[in-house]
């Protein structure tokens, strides 16, 4: 999803007279205590009832049937998709259907509700600021795994290694131990003095993953000397280096440290 697209739709639209847009931010997360019992379904409930019992007070019965008609559609998109919820909900919706965003997301929010003539997106554009498009590239050794994080989600992963005997990165289909025929001690040996040569050539690669996904922050994972040796190499310099060894973590653990 181009979110930076998506926005400036969004921006673009203003409707006038009954036929309004509805915006949607429910927090569903679990680990809320304050969501311990599912409470998103009457927050959920209530404000959408409030708005009904406004315009039914208002007697304007076009804007009811064509809230009633976005009400509809949010229903349906909520009981598919209840299974599959996050920490939130995000939608944008109005009665001709010609707009339509709804997504689930891995970001706690704010759980608000609107009827108006522009959509409210000032807690979507706040989502963007804190988890933008980002690289994180772990190193160790002959090892780069490169995560690809977009608003607080896995969106890509990569493993490449160095085949130190033929000095060839390679990428790696499946995950598991590698150069199981090296000592450790070699490597280490030949690690320490070749980690510049074998960081240039890899470094190409990282340089263009970066621009072909639009990476709009990088950052480097590994010990000290092992990540300063990467960041030198490449041309689009990482945001932030974190110095720890964390190549064999899970991906959400990752992502979790970087956007902690």
């Amino acid at each position: 999803m181009d979110l930076n697209k998506k926005l400036k739709q969004l921006e673009s639209i203003k409707r006038e007279g009954p036929d309004k847009i509805f915006s949607m931010y429910l927090n569903t997360d679990p680990s809320d205590p304050e969501q311990q019992g599912g409470e998103w379904k009457i927050h959920l409930k209530n404000g959408i009832r409030n708005f009904e019992q406004y315009l039914e007070e208002s007697d304007d019965k076009e804007e009811l049937r064509n809230f009633q008609h976005v009400k509809q559609n949010v229903e349906n998109f909520i009981r598919g998709n209840e299974q599959q919820f996050r920490k939130g909900v995000i939608v944008f919706a109005t009665a001709d259907e010609e707009v339509w965003f709804a997504i689930r997301v891995q970001m706690r929010l704010e759980t608000e509700f609107f009827w108006q003539e522009t959509p409210q997106l000032e807690q979507l554009k706040k989502l963007k600021e804190e988890y933008p498009k980002t690289g994180i590239v772990l190193v160790q050794q002959n090892e780069v795994r490169v995560i690809e994080s977009y608003l607080n989600e896995l969106d890509m992963e990569k493993h490449f290694e160095l085949d130190v005997n033929v000095d060839d990165w390679r990428e790696k289909t499946a995950m598991g131990p590698g150069n199981p025929t090296i000592q450790k001690d070699d490597l280490n040996a030949r690690f320490e003095a070749n980690k510049h040569r074998w960081y240039k050539s890899v470094a190409p690669k990282l340089d263009k993953l970066a621009k072909d996904e639009g990476w709009e922050k990088i950052v480097v994972i590994g010990e000290p000397g092992q990540a300063q040796a990467l960041q030198d190499q490449m041309n689009k310099q990482p945001d932030e280096v974190i110095n720890k060894n964390m190549l064999d973590h899970a991906s959400e653990r990752i992502i979790e440290e970087v956007f902690a």
